[in-house]
C-alpha cells in the first residue's frame, strides 16, 4: 500500500465497478454535508437541490475521471453558509466531518452486506463465475474507496474537509493566520498530491493506514455476523 501509483492502477475492465463506486461514495460524502447544513439550520443547499442521494446533484464529471486517471479528483463542492447555524463552530466542524464520516460508515457496512452475502451463500469467496467475481471487485472497490476517501478528506489542506474542521477548532488569531496562508495551501496541497517525491513522504504514511482498517472491519464484520 506504500506505493500509491500501485493502488490507482485500476485495470480496464474492472473501470466501470470503479466509476460506480466512485458515483456512489461522491454521492453519499457530499449528500451528509448538505443533510446536516439543512438540519443544523442553513437552508442554501438544500435551495439548491443539494440534500439528495440523486448522483447528479453531485458528480463533477472532470473530477471523477481525474481521480480515476490521477487518484486526485472532487465532487460539486456543498455550499454552506455558517451564519445560519446557532453555534458557527460546532455545528461546522459537524458539518465538515460529516462527509469523510460518511464514507467510513459506508465501508463498514459495505463490509458487512459482503460478509452476509457469503453467510448466507449469495457470494462464494473462491468463485470464479463471472457474477460472483463482479461482486467481489465491486465490494473490494465501495470498501477500499470509501476507507481512502475518508483519510484523504482528513488531510488539513484546503479545499479538503479536514482543513475546515481544523479552522473551525482554531482560536481565532489562528484562524487570522490560517486564512492568510489558504491562497498558497492550495498550490502546496497541489504538489503534494502529484509530485512524486513529496507525495511519498507526506500522503503514502496515511494510506498505508488503509489496509489495517480493511482487516479491521473484517474481523468486526466476522465477529458481529458470525461467519
Amino acid at each position: 500500500m506504500g506505493d500509491w501509483d500501485k493502488f490507482f492502477a485500476v485495470p480496464l475492465d474492472t473501470l466501470p465497478f470503479l466509476l460506480l463506486v466512485l458515483m456512489i461514495a461522491f454521492t453519499v460524502h457530499e449528500f451528509s454535508h448538505a443533510f446536516f447544513a439543512w438540519k443544523f439550520g442553513d437552508p442554501t443547499a438544500k435551495m439548491l437541490g443539494r440534500v439528495s442521494l440523486n448522483p447528479a446533484k453531485h458528480l463533477d464529471v472532470l473530477g471523477t475521471l481525474l481521480f480515476v486517471i490521477a487518484g486526485f479528483g472532487w465532487a460539486k463542492p456543498v455550499p454552506v453558509n455558517r451564519d445560519n447555524f446557532k453555534n458557527p463552530r460546532l455545528m461546522g466542524i459537524i458539518v465538515s466531518a460529516a462527509g469523510p464520516i460518511s464514507n467510513l460508515l459506508l465501508a463498514f457496512v459495505s463490509m458487512l452486506v459482503f460478509h452476509l452475502c457469503a453467510k448466507f451463500g449469495w457470494l462464494d469467496f473462491n468463485a470464479a463465475d463471472r457474477v460472483q467475481l463482479a461482486l467481489k471487485i465491486f465490494f473490494h472497490y465501495l470498501i477500499m474507496y470509501n476507507i481512502l476517501l475518508f483519510l484523504f478528506n482528513l488531510i488539513p489542506l484546503p479545499p479538503l474537509d479536514g482543513y475546515r474542521i481544523l479552522e473551525d477548532l482554531a482560536p481565532r488569531s489562528m484562524r487570522l493566520k490560517l486564512m492568510k496562508f489558504e491562497q498558497w495551501s492550495v498550490f502546496i496541497f497541489l504538489l503534494i498530491v502529484f509530485l512524486p517525491p513529496l507525495r511519498r513522504v507526506t500522503l503514502d504514511p496515511l494510506f498505508e493506514l488503509i489496509q489495517p482498517i480493511y482487516m479491521l472491519f473484517s474481523r468486526a464484520a466476522y465477529f458481529l455476523i458470525g461467519v
